[in-house]
């Protein structure tokens, strides 16, 4: 089966990349650009994991890992955020809030895979368990 990601990036060409990545790396992937698009994916069907662009526009994508921590399903759904304002103390702000790890842009592409592949098998171990 393959595992599931949920994209969370307001820049086109940013998704798209991170979309057509993923998809090579063998991930089944809904996109969404905005908070109201990412409740609505969520809706749809649960991802095993979820990259999180911290900056939407006007919005905190923060919101979305705030209300999923509130969701029995969606609880323990691992978060990465992806941010260009990886300071100290966003990244700190970033872990608070519920997420698993914080990544810098522009996107390491190996740490990203090492990042998936650590929270989705962690993930699947506590669900076979």
């Amino acid at each position: 089966m393959k595992r599931r990601v949920l994209v969370v990036e307001d820049n086109l060409a940013s998704r798209e990349l991170l979309s057509d990545w993923l998809e090579v790396e063998g991930f089944e992937v809904r996109t969404a650009a905005d908070l109201k698009t990412s409740f609505e994916a969520l809706a749809k069907g649960l991802p095993n994991v979820v990259l999180l662009d911290v900056n939407l526009g006007h919005e905190d994508g923060l919101d979305i890992v705030e209300w999923m921590r509130k969701e029995p399903e969606m609880g323990e759904i691992p978060v990465i955020a992806v941010t260009a304002h990886a300071k100290v103390t966003e990244q700190q702000r970033v872990l608070q809030a519920g997420c698993k790890a914080c990544l810098s842009k522009p996107i390491n592409f190996k740490l990203l895979r090492d990042q998936l592949d650590h929270w989705v098998d962690a993930t699947e171990r506590a669900s076979d368990a």
